[in-house]
């Protein structure tokens, strides 16, 4: 790397049109994940067990599509998958006031909802990692994932906000309509990148038959638990989702049955919290040039855990449950933002650019793959035990997740290593000691928004 200054990314067009789809996309986003819940809980009586599969079927699809959708994309542009899954996410969603007001909305009308929109997550998200490092240069991306997760963080702090007030003001189904026009917009902006996306050449074998795609699949596997460094984030990120899917699938019935907070109050409180967002985007980039790449990634992992414990503790009074969701989000949200930053940067970068689909499906597969099966275990245990012992059990099972970063490599590596292979097929299983290193979007637990990736 030379010493000549860099342009700011504010200056990369495409890159500002990746940026604004990403904002419009969550703050949309953060409507959803307020109303659907309590669309179900107030509206239509689902039981305890009935909202934790909520959040089990919609994360369904990446245990089922993102290792084939992984091998897919890797040989297929990126851009028109981006635009058709966003179109095809608010179409899916405006089926909800259209089903309210038919009077035909049921739980079975949500659970197809959030299928249906979580297999277009699958393919979109895999797509969306994998896509942003064939626009900025290799030492631009650290820069950009902390630029994104700014934009995720001002989304965050005016989502809940919007939604929780937006809920007060018309029925839950119609504020939908706010998400399903951000997914709209969203695909309208990454439509118009004009930069030229060259096609995957095709994989051949040395007889020059066509590469099948359940070859790509192990490629990817053996890739990312190969990878000294990937493999013990993945199983930290993994272990997280599951206890935090626990956790946050029946977080919900928490506060809207048990404690009865109004949604405004549960919006307004998260969306302050939510600066922490913003404070970890601040802080990710100077954090990791004053400890070091690794020690910023399991330092982070760290901090969620106890943040997630005193969210479990929310009384019923209004002015402790108020600090107290707002200091645990805080901190979740700070931690989270810094995670994502590190972590998701180290991954981009020490992949060749063919792999990257498949690393980012297998990494999907393997930390996303976790929810389904942590909301369902979330759902049992509130159903079989009071709702808070079963919160404050998945917050303390999650400690657990921090061991696999901690006895890893990362505890020593301060910059992205370099000298990394441009093929695929010859990327080795872990890339060169962490003293060859250059000049110096997925965290751990955080729900009800998917972490880690």
């Amino acid at each position: 790397m030379t010493g000549t200054a860099r342009p700011p990314l504010w200056q990369h067009r495409d890159f500002l049109k990746v940026w604004s789809a990403a904002t419009v996309s969550i703050l949309g986003s953060q409507v959803t994940i307020i109303a659907i819940p309590f669309i179900a809980l107030t509206m239509l009586g689902a039981s305890v067990f009935q909202v934790s599969l909520l959040v089990a079927v919609e994360m369904l699809p990446f245990l089922l599509f993102t290792l084939p959708a992984g091998a897919w994309l890797d040989r297929v542009r990126r851009r028109p998958v981006l635009v058709a899954a966003d179109i095809g996410r608010g179409v899916v969603l405006l089926s909800i006031p259209l089903a309210y007001v038919a009077d035909a909305l049921s739980i079975w009308q949500l659970y197809f909802v959030a299928f249906a929109t979580g297999t277009l997550t699958a393919f979109f998200d895999v797509a969306d990692q994998s896509y942003l490092p064939s626009i900025l240069d290799r030492d631009d991306l650290v820069a950009g994932n902390a630029d994104l997760q700014i934009s995720y963080s001002v989304a965050q702090i005016g989502g809940p906000t919007l939604g929780g007030n937006l809920i007060g003001l018309v029925a839950a189904p119609f504020a939908i309509i706010l998400d399903a026009v951000s997914f709209f917009v969203s695909g309208a902006f990454i439509g118009s990148i004009r930069r030229h996306e060259a096609r995957p050449e095709r994989r051949l074998d040395e007889t020059g038959r066509a590469i099948p795609m359940r070859t790509d699949v192990r490629e990817g596997l053996r890739y990312v638990l190969g990878n000294r460094y990937l493999r013990p984030i993945a199983a930290c990120t993994g272990t997280s989702n599951l206890c935090g899917a626990a956790l946050f699938g029946v977080f919900p019935v928490l506060i809207w049955q048990d404690l009865k907070l109004p949604p405004a109050f549960y919006g307004t409180v998260m969306g302050a919290a939510s600066v922490g967002f913003l404070v970890g985007a601040a802080l990710s980039s100077r954090l990791t040039k004053a400890i070091g790449l690794g020690r910023t990634i399991i330092l982070s992992a760290t901090l969620g855990c106890p943040a997630f414990l005193l969210m479990t503790l929310t009384p019923a009074n209004l002015e402790v449950a108020a600090v107290t969701l707002f200091v645990g989000w805080f901190l979740a949200g700070m931690s989270q933002v810094v995670y994502n930053v590190a972590q998701i940067s180290l991954r981009q970068a020490i992949t060749p650019l063919e792999m990257q689909s498949r690393m980012n499906a297998t990494m999907r597969f393997i930390v996303w793959g976790t929810i389904p099966i942590g909301s369902v275990i979330g759902g049992i245990l509130a159903t079989a035990i009071p709702v808070r012992a079963a919160l404050v059990l998945a917050a303390v099972a999650s400690f657990a997740s921090v061991a696999p970063v901690l006895a890893s490599p990362l505890r020593s590596l301060r910059d992205i290593p370099a000298g990394l292979p441009t093929t695929a097929g010859v990327a080795p299983a872990s890339p060169l000691p962490t003293g060859t290193a250059l000049p110096g979007t997925e965290s751990p637990g955080l729900q009800p928004q998917p972490t880690g990736a």
